[in-house]
């Protein structure tokens, strides 16, 4: 598994800009718990903490509701609500999905 954090200011409809980016890798069996320790580790290797919420696809943690898995963060968490939102979640697959073809 990978997962990409993408740290970004967004407004209503678009990023205005990225300022960082965390990456991890797992091997492990990609299990709800599983998926938000690699997604944590990724969030812990962007060049800043966040200050904004964690967002995510609901699917990325097997359609759990938001509360449950954002116990599992520091910083608030939430599913994709914007257009920007959903902008930078896609920049993140991006970001994660050409981490997985350099690496295999």
């Amino acid at each position: 598994m990978v997962a990409a954090a993408v740290a970004a200011t967004v407004g209503a409809a678009r990023i205005r800009s990225v300022t960082g980016i965390g990456l991890d890798t797992s091997r492990r069996e990609p299990t709800r718990g599983n998926t938000v320790a690699l997604v944590r580790r990724a969030v812990d290797d962007l060049p800043a903490p966040p200050t904004g919420a964690i967002v995510a696809e609901r699917g990325e943690f097997y359609e759990e509701p938001a509360q449950t898995v954002g116990a599992s963060f520091d910083t608030e968490f939430k599913y994709v609500e914007s257009i920007a939102e959903r902008e930078t979640v896609q920049a993140a697959h991006h970001v994660a999905y050409a981490t997985r073809k350099l690496l295999l």
